[in-house]
């Protein structure tokens, strides 16, 4: 394994904390998007995991929603169920509450403790692929695990 970058370190180290046994791999390609992680990844672009940061309107606090790949969010059929309307923040606002850039975000070991939901197609998978910290390194996970681990709620995210 390639020596590990802090953020990558912090990811893995979490993991553990959630009793997940992961290993991180630094890809020499890209993988900030999720086209790019399938292709690093040698997967589906629906097995790779979006974690995508949104804000609630009213309470400001930061939502996480753990999304396939090969999906868009349809942000009034997720407010509707979360029981607030959602609006996508600026980056200053993820790095915050994530304590990552955009390309990066894990599914977890975020700055501070971020409400968060599946999408249920990732259930559809053995294995899903997901950001470790860095848009160079990611980790493979059975999602449903990640699920357990994260006591995730599972959503249609469209």
């Amino acid at each position: 394994m390639n020596e590990l970058t802090g953020s990558a370190r912090r990811v893995l180290d979490a993991a553990e904390t959630f009793g997940l046994s992961v290993t991180v791999r630094t890809m020499p390609e890209s993988t900030r998007t999720a086209e790019e992680a399938a292709a690093a990844c040698g997967c589906s672009v629906g097995e790779i995991v979006k974690s995508l940061v949104f804000r609630g309107t009213q309470t400001g606090r930061p939502l996480l929603l753990l999304v396939s790949g090969a999906n868009r969010v349809d942000e009034a059929k997720v407010a509707a169920a979360i029981g607030e309307p959602i609006e996508r923040p600026n980056a200053a606002f993820v790095r915050a509450a994530t304590g990552f850039a955009i390309g990066g975000i894990p599914p977890f070991a975020h700055a501070t403790p971020l409400a968060t939901w599946l999408d249920v197609d990732l259930l559809a998978f053995e294995t899903v692929w997901a950001a470790a910290g860095t848009p160079h390194a990611v980790f493979s996970v059975s999602p449903s695990a990640l699920r357990a681990a994260l006591a995730a709620p599972v959503m249609a995210m469209l």
